[in-house]
């Protein structure tokens, strides 16, 4: 898991994940990751250079695209 925190703040760090982390669902935790991609395939291509997800554990990854985006002022 600190591969997987590397790797995603890596794209923070790059301006790729624009927010990432933990969610604490009482269901069970899962992450969220949200990211400026051009497509579908740029961000699968992100999920599959994940150290995690290489490790073929079975997580499930959705990938869903936000029409619009709107930015609170000041951020």
């Amino acid at each position: 898991m600190d591969e997987h925190g590397a790797y995603w703040r890596t794209l923070a760090d790059n301006m790729i994940a624009v927010v990432f982390g933990p969610v604490m669902d009482e269901k069970g935790g899962w992450g969220l990751s949200l990211v400026e991609a051009s497509n579908d395939a740029e961000v699968r291509a992100l999920l599959k250079s994940d150290p995690v997800v290489k490790l073929n554990v079975g997580l499930n990854n959705e990938v869903s695209p936000i029409a619009q985006a709107m930015l609170r002022k000041g951020l």
